[in-house]
């Protein structure tokens, strides 16, 4: 083993330099980065450009323009004008106008000056008080932000109107406008030392939900990439029977584990470069516009779950790397691999799917059993992690339980691995490899 270190930075540097892994951390960087970007170059492709009235670069109020027609009800015009004014960020601007008729307001909505126009009826409900409010947008739909600001500042308008007057300050008005949050939490129940409760009163947020999901695909299409590497690796020394070779000057644990540890910082290296890529598209000031009208704030990123998110991410890395570099030296042909490596192929794609498809439900039985799973854990009981159903006991427990499953399998790996590098032709059953470990003395 005192070699180690030299089979892992031969490893790394061969498989870093490699055409395929440069081109597929590339297009997969550049898939990324048109992923994050599309809603601007979707607006790009309208015609919203930055040299267009609703161009990025300019404030929302900016890009959307929107005519007021108030008709008789002047005072609700300015309800809604005075609104608008007190919003730290609008998302609209009123220009007033006398009627849909008016020249000027015609000219200004077919140049693209004005996205639009609200105009305030006469309401059609016998003894009703608040007109009918009527919005025509031309040529692309009003956007959340805009409806949201009309209901808001129309619901305190309509306050404002039923109660009369200025008897009450707007201040008075935006609280009665508001909606009532319900704020919830998690108490859990007491410790078995008689302790008083803990609480947790860390709401699970969207961008908590999108955080899970992220480091799900990433576990898996990393896994599998990596995998796929170590097993092919393996199996194109062996089938170029350059093994021959290597086994003479290195044993066979030291380039089992040398692959598995050099191909993981292959692996590590990826990962890097694309959060770089996020981090970058991120910081860009159209992604930063668009995750500000969303309501979604990166201070919101849980750091709890991205610690054990590395921590799953490796020992579950290591279980079914090891997995893979044993079937990938019992296989003699590289034509063969694919049907070899195929139950492990599953194993993955089935703890992919546990936990994308019960992100909805991370209480049933199935799930927590499976976070229990060595297979199924690294995504499984991340998803619990994420949306803060799981204890502490539950997580360390499926920590030691993935750590064992590693020691079990990464002793049985290397004993099929010195024996399978040895064994050519077809490929060998269980009951063949373990007559060669014991005719070997493995």
């Amino acid at each position: 083993m005192n070699r180690l270190g030299t089979v892992i930075g031969f490893t790394f540097r061969q498989k870093a330099k490699t055409k395929s892994f440069i081109i597929t951390t590339l297009v997969l960087a550049l898939l990324i980065t048109l992923g994050m970007n599309l809603p601007y170059l979707i607006s790009l492709f309208k015609g919203e450009g930055a040299g267009a009235a609703g161009g990025f670069g300019k404030t929302a109020a900016e890009q959307h323009r929107l005519a007021l027609i108030a008709g008789s009800r002047t005072e609700v015009a300015d309800q809604l004008e005075k609104f608008t004014k007190e919003q730290s960020n609008p998302a609209a601007t009123w220009v007033r106008y006398e009627n849909t008729e008016a020249p000027a307001m015609q000219q200004a909505l077919k140049n693209g000056k004005l996205q639009g126009y609200v105009e305030f009826k006469e309401p059609v409900a016998k003894g009703a008080t608040f007109p009918q409010v009527e919005y025509v947008s031309v040529q692309k739909e009003p956007s959340p932000a805009v409806i949201t600001l009309l209901q808001t500042g129309l619901q305190a308008a309509k306050v404002q109107a039923i109660i009369g007057g200025n008897v009450l300050t707007s201040d008075q008005v935006r609280e009665i406008s508001t909606p009532v949050v319900v704020d919830s939490r998690k108490v859990d129940s007491p410790s078995e030392t008689g302790g008083a409760a803990e609480t947790k009163d860390k709401a699970t947020s969207m961008i908590n939900y999108g955080l899970v999901y992220i480091l799900m695909i990433l576990f898996f299409t990393s896994s599998m990439m990596t995998g796929n590497m170590i097993a092919s690796e393996v199996t194109s020394e062996k089938s170029s029977r350059i093994m021959e070779i290597l086994i003479t000057s290195v044993s066979p644990l030291t380039q089992m584990f040398g692959k598995i540890i050099g191909i993981f910082l292959v692996g590590l290296l990826q990962i890097a470069v694309f959060a770089a890529v996020v981090c970058a598209n991120l910081m860009l000031p159209h992604n930063g516009a668009i995750l500000s009208s969303a309501g979604l704030d990166l201070s919101q990123l849980n750091t709890a779950v991205l610690s054990y998110g590395l921590i799953f991410y490796i020992l579950g890395y290591f279980l079914y790397a090891v997995l893979f570099a044993a079937v990938g030296s019992i296989v003699s042909r590289t034509e063969e691999l694919g049907q070899a490596i195929m139950p492990i192929t599953v194993l993955s794609l089935a703890a992919f799917y546990i936990g994308i498809f019960n992100i909805a439900a991370p209480d049933t039985m199935f799930v927590k059993v499976a976070g229990y799973i060595p297979f199924f854990s690294p995504t499984v009981m991340l998803l619990r992690i994420g949306l803060e159903r799981a204890s502490l006991l539950e997580i360390w427990l499926s920590l030691a339980i993935l750590v064992a499953s590693i020691l079990f399998f990464g002793w049985l790996a290397a004993k099929i691995y010195r024996t399978g590098v040895l064994m050519y032709g077809k490929r060998p059953t269980f009951k063949e490899l373990r007559k060669a470990m014991k005719a070997y003395k493995i």
